[in-house]
């Protein structure tokens, strides 16, 4: 057992599932320690006898929700107005135009259900997710309850592992590791991607407005 999974379990026998919603709140803000270290820990618990596993579950739940709710917050900061006139002024130094924010925003519009549903499950997006539904404004109460279901299968996956494993629930973060490596390289490249084309697209339209 290593140190954070020590710690972990620490947390939780003192606190009990206050220290689940605590360490699940405090993932989501800044991500010092991962929901595969907490929740598998958890299980592992309640495994023992030593808490009940629906309540697990339910506390894990409750704290990545809440732990959602400042990213939103902050991202609600930034509306797509602000955004528009932030790039008109200074999107020619990052090769944003005012069009892929209304592009973004729409797309969001559009999606952002699914995709904080899903973006819940996913390693290294679902912190991040609750960022453009705060920006996209949308409405609190479909973003809590999106958040809440694919929140509660990821915490009850988890939660079910390490109750399953015993002592061996450590070995989850270790394969979920290249996964979540695999994913942040993806948004990376993918970011990187947009940039370049961004850039092409811009220089592109630069060159049109000299011709004209």
């Amino acid at each position: 057992m290593n140190q954070i999974s020590e710690w972990v379990l620490g947390i939780m026998a003192k606190f009990g599932y206050f220290g689940i919603i605590f360490a699940m709140f405090a993932e989501n803000v800044f991500p010092p320690i991962p929901s595969e270290v907490i929740m598998p820990a958890a299980g592992f618990a309640a495994s023992k006898g030593d808490l009940s596993l629906i309540l697990v579950i339910l506390s894990g739940t409750l704290g990545a929700v809440l732990g959602a709710l400042p990213l939103y917050y902050l991202g609600s900061i930034f509306d797509e107005q602000r955004l528009v006139a932030f790039t008109e002024k200074y999107g020619k130094y990052v090769f944003v135009k005012p069009n892929d924010v209304t592009s973004a925003n729409e797309w969001f519009d559009k999606h952002g259900k699914k995709a904080v549903f899903f973006g819940r499950m996913v390693p290294g997006v679902r912190s991040l997710i609750s960022i453009p539904a705060g920006m996209n404004k949308m409405s609190l109460l479909p973003f809590l309850v999106f958040t809440a279901l694919g929140s509660s299968i990821w915490t009850a996956i988890l939660t079910l592992a390490g109750f399953y494993l015993g002592e061996n629930y450590n070995a989850i973060e270790s394969v979920l590791a290249p996964y979540s490596k695999g994913i942040g390289i993806a948004i990376i490249v993918i970011i990187l991607g947009l940039i370049i084309k961004r850039r092409l697209s811009y220089k592109k339209d630069q060159a049109h407005d000299k011709n004209k």
